[in-house]
């Protein structure tokens, strides 16, 4: 599952884990292998912030990227 795919499930949340991006599922973020993941940012949150019914081109999914790293480059302080 990737995160912008069309197919992907609503619930999917892109998380930040010993120093790696996943997408996992939001029920996932209990079992014992993401205990602990750090939730950047949700598909639903990701859709709201780009608009729903965006054609998005490859310069703004990269944009959209960039943005994301910078919010978890700017958690740690």
């Amino acid at each position: 599952m990737t995160f912008a795919d069309a197919d992907a499930d609503d619930d999917a949340v892109m998380v930040l884990i010993e120093g790696r991006i996943l997408v996992v599922g939001l029920g996932q973020l209990d079992d014992d292998a993401h205990r602990g993941a750090l939730q950047v940012i949700s598909r639903a949150e990701l859709l709201e912030r780009i608009g729903r019914d965006a054609d998005l081109s490859g310069h703004d999914l990269d944009s959209q990227a960039a943005i994301l790293d910078a919010e978890v480059s700017e958690l740690g302080g």
